[in-house]
C-alpha cells in the first residue's frame, strides 16, 4: 500500500472491541513513534505504552473527569464513531481502547506539543499499517495534573520536567470500518509565481 493510500484511508477509531493487541504490534508502535519528526532532532519526547485494558479504563476515565463540556465549540463528530465531543454519556476518554501511549515532553520546551504530536502522527500510520486502529485524544496534561497523575508519572520513571502531551489508543475497530469523509474545498493553494 502506498503511503498517500494509507493516510487517505485511515481513520480515527472511538469504538473498540474488547480484544488486546499483540505486545509485538504495540512494540512497532511505539518504535515508529521514536522516529518522529523532531525539533532540533532533540529526540525530546517520551512514550510510555500501557498494555493493560484495565489501566488504559482506569487512565481513560481520569481522562474525562475534569473535561468542561461549556468550553465546546459545538460540532458535531460521527454518528458511527461518536466522540466525547457529540456525547455525554462517554464515560472512558480513550473509548474502551484496551492499549494507549501517552506520549510526554518537556514542559518549557517551545517545540514540546508539536513533537508529541508528530509522534502520535507517526504512530497512527504505523498502527494502520499492523492492522491496529487508533485515534489521537488531547486532554492529556489535565490527566496528569493531580496527585494519581502524578504517582503514575513518578512510577513510570517520566521526569519531573516533562508533562503529558496527547495519548494514541490502540484497538480493533468495533463495527464497520468508516467511510472515507468528502474532503472540504479550497483547503489548499499552491503558488508557482511571485
Amino acid at each position: 500500500m502506498e503511503l498517500l493510500e494509507a493516510i487517505k484511508m485511515r481513520r480515527s477509531i472511538r469504538k473498540y472491541k474488547d480484544e488486546q493487541i499483540p505486545r509485538e504490534k504495540l512494540e512497532k508502535i511505539i518504535e515508529a513513534g521514536t522516529y518522529a519528526s523532531n525539533a532540533g532532532g532533540g529526540q525530546r519526547s517520551m512514550i510510555v505504552g500501557i498494555h493493560n485494558a484495565e489501566l488504559a479504563k482506569k487512565l481513560g476515565i481520569m481522562n474525562m473527569a475534569r473535561f468542561d463540556r461549556s468550553n465546546l465549540i459545538g460540532s458535531f463528530v460521527s454518528k458511527e464513531q461518536p466522540s466525547v465531543i457529540d456525547s455525554p454519556e462517554i464515560k472512558n476518554g480513550f473509548y474502551g481502547a484496551p492499549s494507549v501511549c501517552i506520549i510526554f515532553a518537556q514542559k518549557n520546551f517551545m517545540f514540546g506539543i508539536p513533537d508529541a504530536f508528530c509522534c502520535a502522527e507517526t504512530m497512527l500510520m504505523e498502527a494502520y499499517s499492523l492492522g491496529i486502529s487508533s485515534c489521537i485524544v488531547s486532554r492529556a496534561e489535565e490527566t496528569f495534573d493531580c496527585a494519581e497523575g502524578r504517582e503514575y508519572m513518578k512510577k513510570w520513571g517520566v521526569p519531573d520536567n516533562y508533562t503529558a502531551r496527547c495519548f494514541v489508543t490502540l484497538g480493533y475497530c468495533d463495527g464497520e470500518y468508516p467511510a472515507v469523509k468528502p474532503r472540504r474545498e479550497n483547503r489548499s493553494i499552491i503558488i508557482d509565481e511571485v
